[in-house]
């Protein structure tokens, strides 16, 4: 019976961490503020130097002034568990700015660490790692992905071992060159 309580536990564990990412999306997107920072622990690290909740909605509100509107689409997600009461995941997102004449798509991962407190799931850290970031007119193909200035430079997908391992095999894309050149 502790075994099911526990795969009960985990199961409604995972849907209220989905659902934490979910609403952090729509936090932004309403810029309901007060809600979005009560997502995190009350003592979340927001730079080196500060921490809490003041200081992370000063953050916050310093990104989201310089958008009017926004739109986040929430992807794939993968939880892992450390215990029962921490987690860590990540997830892609499909996220879309207006920032002055602008309309910026961006594709990003988040890397999320999660806890559980007085039977809720907060956010204890959330980084922003992008694929791209440029104006809908723009593709964001080549070296540099990330043309929006508000971004930092592209670290996702490049950043996993496996993605370098795989564009680094010269004798596995020579073979899928000619499998295709076959017809």
């Amino acid at each position: 019976m502790d075994d099911l309580a526990a795969r009960i536990d985990r199961l409604e564990s995972i849907d209220a961490i989905r659902q934490l990412v979910s609403f952090y999306g729509m936090c932004i997107d309403h810029r309901d503020m007060d809600t979005l920072t009560k997502l995190f622990i009350p003592e979340v690290r927001v730079t080196r130097t500060e921490s809490g909740h003041a200081a992370l909605r000063e953050l916050l509100d310093s990104q989201m002034y310089q958008f009017t509107t926004s739109i986040h689409f929430v992807g794939n997600h993968v939880i892992d568990f450390i215990d029962a009461d921490h987690a860590e995941g990540k997830q892609y997102s499909k996220v879309e700015h207006e920032y002055g004449e602008q309309w910026v798509m961006m594709g990003i991962e988040y890397w999320d660490r999660y806890e559980r407190r007085d039977g809720k799931w907060l956010f204890t850290g959330r980084q922003v790692k992008s694929f791209y970031a440029c104006d809908t007119m723009e593709r964001p193909n080549g070296p540099a992905k990330v043309r929006w200035a508000v971004s930092g430079p592209a670290e996702i997908p490049m950043r996993y071992d496996t993605w370098r391992a795989f564009w680094a095999d010269e004798q596995a894309k020579a073979a899928a060159k000619a499998y295709l050149q076959r017809g």
